[in-house]
């Protein structure tokens, strides 16, 4: 086996939260062996790839993320780990061979012998089995969010087989991690000065499915999660909207310890786009329930994604699902153009040929759907100027009097920010502001009195 101690590592990561989480988790296996975490490709012995296989773009990225690296980099041993990786190894082996190594995503402990192995002189492909649930590990040490916030995985895979998601494929069935373990995991960030747990899963209700009761354990998890003793709050991410749980609206209600923000994908509004997607609702139920949302909790901030173009896309539907953003009145949307992945049931809905002209006109759609919502949302942050609400730290504009931060309102990475105009602003804290204006999609705010909790 070759010897690593003393090597650096540098880590490229692309795709989803749970993909950071992992990267995050070999990040911490690797240094446990004596391996030095860098920041910088050019001080790098050994690069990772974290890749995203989910969609065709993203696909895209990674190959070319991976062939900038390798260019860049020709001394440095070059992997590509992640959901790429896994999906497509074998296939990767013979027509990468510009890759030093392929490593999966499932037993990420396997990625420090793997390693040892590549320093030995061998390339090699590592797609090894999750271990038993009891066996994974999830210690992690650096993170790669800003200050003051994590992604906490409750869970892995999916059950669900939306036709068109190529997850099961990439990630398989469901697995949900023993509650315990969540727990454990969750004390520690906070001990370590996390103010801000991220929930992700595919669908945080499905978390507890997967065993002989086939019950969701998600709100006794989130009960759980709520003694925990410190200064903290708790964001979930990913609801699916026919599964929505209905004892969770009074359980968030009465703990503020969890933050008031819905993340539903509800991915279409007309039947005869969501059924072939093998989804249940329908734009008077999805309305239905964001109004039951705001009944029980008026001040909840509400995010989704919409695909456009997927089996049965037409004017006809575009035109209910322009009426649902409108009823609907989100805070937050996504809105993303399907992408036709082979091995999915969805695959075969049509051909290339017909698939290319759906997607010109998707663009199309894409982009008056993304006007109007931009109204919305800008709308709806108005209701903030005026008030005074808690702001997370992330970092300082350099040279400036300014901190970019996030309102509890705001999700990482893929809401708006909030511009803080302050002096001696600390990442990582959480302080309370003065909202003044919203800008475009951004609101500005000045702080009215220091830390909240640090």
């Amino acid at each position: 086996m070759g010897d690593i101690t003393g090597k650096r590592v540098y880590l490229e990561n692309l795709g989803c939260a749970k993909n950071q989480v992992d990267a995050e988790v070999m990040i911490h296996q690797l240094v446990q062996e004596g391996y030095t975490l860098v920041d910088n490709a050019d001080l790098a012995d050994l690069i990772l790839v974290n890749t995203c296989g989910f969609i065709e773009s993203a696909r895209e990225e990674s190959i070319n993320t991976f062939f900038s690296l390798r260019s860049d980099y020709p001394e440095a041993k070059v992997v590509m780990t992640g959901c790429l990786a896994q999906r497509y190894g074998q296939q990767l082996l013979v027509e990468l061979p510009e890759a030093d190594g392929i490593f999966g995503n499932r037993d990420l402990r396997q990625i420090t012998p793997f390693v040892r192995r590549l320093y030995s002189g061998e390339r090699i492909i590592d797609l090894p089995a999750y271990p038993p649930i009891t066996e994974e590990s999830n210690l992690r040490g650096t993170l790669f969010n800003f200050p003051g916030s994590a992604y906490l995985k409750i869970s892995e895979g999916c059950n669900h087989r939306c036709r068109y998601c190529a997850i099961p494929l990439i990630r398989g069935p469901l697995r949900s991690r023993p509650l315990d373990d969540i727990l454990e995991e969750a004390q520690r960030l906070v001990n370590s000065g996390i103010k801000e747990l991220n929930l992700i899963a595919q669908d945080l209700a499905a978390y507890g499915t997967d065993s002989e009761s086939k019950q969701s354990r998600f709100l006794e998890l989130l009960e759980a999660l709520v003694t925990i003793e410190g200064d903290f709050r708790i964001r979930m991410l990913y609801i699916h909207p026919d599964d929505f749980p209905a004892g969770l609206l009074p359980l968030v209600a009465s703990h503020a310890k969890i933050i008031p923000y819905f993340d539903i994908p509800f991915q279409h509004a007309h039947p005869t786009v969501l059924r072939p997607m093998g989804r249940l609702g329908d734009r008077k139920s999805y309305v239905r329930l964001v109004q039951s949302i705001r009944t029980a909790i008026p001040n909840a901030t509400l995010r989704s994604t919409l695909m456009i173009g997927f089996t049965g896309e037409s004017d006809e539907t575009i035109a209910e699902l322009k009426q649902f953003i409108s009823e609907a009145q989100l805070d937050w949307v996504g809105f993303f153009i399907y992408s036709r992945e082979e091995d999915t049931p969805a695959f075969t809905d049509r051909s290339a040929v017909e698939h290319k002209s759906i997607q010109k006109k998707a663009q199309k759609w894409q982009k008056e759907l993304e006007a109007m919502q931009e109204t919305i949302t800008s709308k709806r942050l108005q209701r903030f100027v005026g008030t005074t609400q808690e702001v997370l730290i992330e970092e300082l504009v350099e040279g400036e009097d300014l901190a970019i931060g996030r309102t509890i309102h705001q999700a990482p990475e893929v809401d708006g920010l909030t511009v803080i105009i302050g002096r001696n602003l600390i990442p990582g804290s959480v302080i309370h502001c003065g909202i003044t204006r919203v800008n475009g999609i951004d609101l500005e705010a000045i702080p009215v009195n220091r830390e909240v909790y640090s």
